[in-house]
């Protein structure tokens, strides 16, 4: 039997002590931060709107009305796409007091492909890697100032990369 004391009994009392400090220190910060995660999350997912075929009828369950074209919205993508799986896609807009940005790609299985709730006092840019089915429009939808304006380009999908 060997006694509990001398320098090897200190640094484990000691080490036990700072895991259980580390231990308790990490049980506050995930207590803690759970509400502020709810907070960021106050947005309703759009799960009806996402579920739709069809473009237009994708865009009336995630906002309720019709878009116009504006000049002010860069959609950059690709003319050739050749990798329908991940077709990168990027938009820009200096339209004021931007709420949202979605992609609706017209000839997916289901149209809308990523819709996105900017924040008030952030740049409104978005980027993405979408999957297309095959050759089809990409609208670009950006919600301004309680209207709704779009970009259209049409992104040709090639099956190998040759261009046909």
């Amino acid at each position: 039997m060997t006694a509990s004391f001398g320098p090897l009994a200190h640094r484990r009392l000691f080490l036990k002590g700072a895991g259980l400090v580390a231990l308790i220190g990490l049980g506050n910060a995930v207590l803690h931060a759970a509400p502020v995660f709810a907070a960021t999350n106050d947005n309703k997912y759009p799960e009806d709107a996402f579920k739709q075929k069809n473009a237009g009828e994708a865009i009336k369950a995630l906002y309720g009305r019709d878009h116009e074209a504006s000049d002010k919205i860069k959609l950059d993508a690709p003319e050739i796409a050749e990798n329908g799986g991940v077709v990168p896609i990027a938009v820009t807009t200096s339209l004021p007091n931007v709420t949202s940005i979605s992609f609706i790609v017209s000839e997916n299985p289901f149209a809308l492909a990523a819709s996105y709730h900017i924040p008030e006092g952030t740049v409104p840019a978005v980027a993405n890697r979408l999957k297309m089915a095959k050759t089809s429009s990409v609208i670009a939808l950006v919600e301004s100032g309680g209207k709704l304006y779009s970009a259209t380009k049409e992104v040709k999908v090639t099956v190998g990369g040759c261009g046909g």
